[in-house]
């Protein structure tokens, strides 16, 4: 495991929202809190509602976010500043804790207007009780994971790359930020990467010999290691690949594959960018072409600590239709389920 990552601050690169336009959203987020008390996140109502009130975002970052959705960037991600969060309540340092998403409206349904432009709304039910909207912030006794809920460095990885049905787009939403200024989340788009790889690491790359562990989240038999079938890390278009790898629980299943994801880890290593998040700001990663992780920070548990929220999209949720359940929450993908559905996908 890396013991830090080298990367460019991107704070510089994002869209800010006046406190006119955040106000806007603001009172938009609240009166569609209003008009849907009681509603769960999954209510095709509410998010139709929400889908509609993204009129509010202004004219200038409807268009850069229709243009990511469409053409994306080299570096797969898309900084947006100044939206409201609204008033909050501690913390969260444990699962139990975690608020309803009525108790952060502005913050919920804000990000989930911007994350409307760019597909369809989905969540996991392997995964945070199959919440649409998910908190990311230290948890008591899960220091050491590799997953959101832990406080050391977060391996790149693109999110849930063993998924048939991984996210196309995901977006985190600062609410609090690390008071020691260390939790970076960093990226690393393969459009930046590309051109450091030889042709015959592209072409290994796009061999199907590499295999990702399931996230233990998404393995329901405690303490069994879960691999994907074999699968190429890269896809797609020549010049546009897709990317798809975990470099904590990809594994090549040949020296030839074991080199290139060495390589590509360090091309990816080699032109990272990041920042450490602040109340108001949200990044938006293309899960396609891009992989991310967050440096190690140190939290204290007293209400103040780094906090986050989390939500993903699909560009289209009719691939996935009969896997869905309650409202926009895929259904459990078992192991031998994986090889079938990605050929459906």
């Amino acid at each position: 495991m890396r013991k830090e990552f080298a990367y460019v601050d991107a704070r510089t690169d994002g869209l800010v929202l006046s406190e006119t336009e955040a106000g806007i959203l603001e009172a938009t987020a609240l009166k569609i809190a209003a008009d849907h008390a009681g509603c769960s996140l999954h209510s095709t109502d509410l998010l139709h509602s929400v889908e509609l009130a993204s009129a509010a975002l202004p004219g200038e970052v409807r268009r850069a976010l229709i243009a990511f959705r469409d053409q994306g960037n080299t570096g797969g991600a898309l900084l947006l500043r100044g939206l409201p969060v609204g008033t909050l309540p501690a913390t969260p340092d444990r699962p139990e804790a975690e608020p309803h998403w009525a108790d952060v409206p502005v913050a919920t349904l804000s990000q989930l207007m911007v994350m409307s432009v760019l597909g369809r709304s989905i969540s996991y039910s392997d995964e945070k009780n199959g919440n649409l909207v998910q908190d990311v912030s230290p948890k008591r006794g899960a220091e050491r994971r590799q997953e959101n809920g832990g406080s050391i460095l977060l391996e790149l990885h693109t999110e849930d790359g063993f998924h048939p049905a991984a996210p196309h787009f995901l977006s985190l939403i600062c609410l609090r930020g690390d008071r020691d200024g260390k939790a970076a989340t960093v990226t690393g788009g393969i459009g930046d990467a590309l051109p450091a790889l030889d042709a015959e690491t592209v072409a290994a790359l796009r061999r199907p010999e590499f295999r990702t562990r399931f996230s233990t989240s998404f393995v329901r038999d405690s303490g069994r290691e879960v691999m994907t079938p074999p699968m190429p890390v890269l896809s797609g278009p020549e010049s546009n690949p897709d990317l798809r790898v975990d470099f904590h629980g990809t594994v090549g299943t040949t020296p030839a594959a074991r080199a290139a994801l060495a390589r590509l880890e360090d091309a990816i290593l080699g032109s990272l960018k990041g920042l450490v998040l602040e109340p108001g700001e949200l990044i938006i990663l293309d899960n396609r072409r891009t992989v991310h992780g967050r440096t190690d920070f140190a939290p204290r548990y007293d209400g103040q600590d780094r906090w986050l929220r989390r939500s993903f999209a699909l560009a289209d949720l009719r691939p996935v239709w009969s896997e869905l359940g309650q409202g926009r929450s895929h259904n459990p993908v078992t192991a031998e389920q994986h090889a079938e559905l990605i050929a459906a996908i």
